[in-house]
C-alpha cells in the first residue's frame, strides 16, 4: 500500500517515574471501557514531537516536565472499521515515547479532554490495571534504559 493510501498520526508521550517508583498515568475516556495510558497525544502541525509531549503532559496532568531522553518510537496500524471516528482509510499511528521528569506544577485532572483523571501508580501495580498496550511499550523501554 502506498503512503498516500492511508492516514498517519504522529503522537508523543512521556514515561514519568518518580523516586518512589510510581508512574504517572492518565485515564483515557474515548472508549466504552476507560483505560490507563501514558500522558501524551497528537502532535500539532507546528510542533516537534518533543514539544508535543511536553504540551500534552501539561494538558492532561498540569505538570511541567523536562524530557530526559528518547525511549522508543512505536507504530501500529488501525483498520478503517476500528478507528474511533468513521473513516474509509487505515491509520498508521506513530508514537514517540520519551522519558521525562516533573519540574513544576501540581497534579490536576484534565477537563473536557480525552482523559479525565491523572494518577501516580506504583510501577508494580500497573499489570493489574486496564490499560492500553502503549503503557507496556513505554515501561518496557524505560526498564531497558535503566
Amino acid at each position: 500500500m502506498d503512503f498516500r493510501d492511508y492516514d498517519t498520526r504522529l503522537a508523543a508521550y512521556a514515561v514519568v517515574v518518580d523516586d518512589s517508583d510510581r508512574v504517572l498515568l492518565a485515564l483515557w475516556n474515548e472508549q466504552a471501557e476507560h483505560s490507563w495510558t501514558l500522558p501524551g497525544g497528537g502532535v500539532e502541525l507546528e510542533e516537534t514531537a518533543a514539544e508535543g509531549a511536553v504540551r500534552e503532559v501539561r494538558e492532561e496532568t498540569a505538570y511541567d516536565v523536562e524530557l530526559t531522553g528518547l525511549l522508543t518510537v512505536d507504530s501500529h496500524v488501525v483498520a478503517p472499521e476500528r478507528r474511533l471516528h468513521w473513516h474509509d482509510r487505515p491509520l498508521k499511528s506513530v508514537r514517540v515515547v520519551y522519558a521525562a521528569r516533573v519540574v513544576g506544577g501540581e497534579l490536576t485532572h484534565e477537563v473536557d479532554g480525552t482523559t479525565d483523571e491523572a494518577r501516580w501508580i506504583p510501577v508494580g501495580d500497573v499489570d493489574g490495571l486496564p490499560r492500553v498496550p502503549l503503557v507496556d511499550v513505554g515501561l518496557d523501554a524505560w526498564r531497558a534504559r535503566a
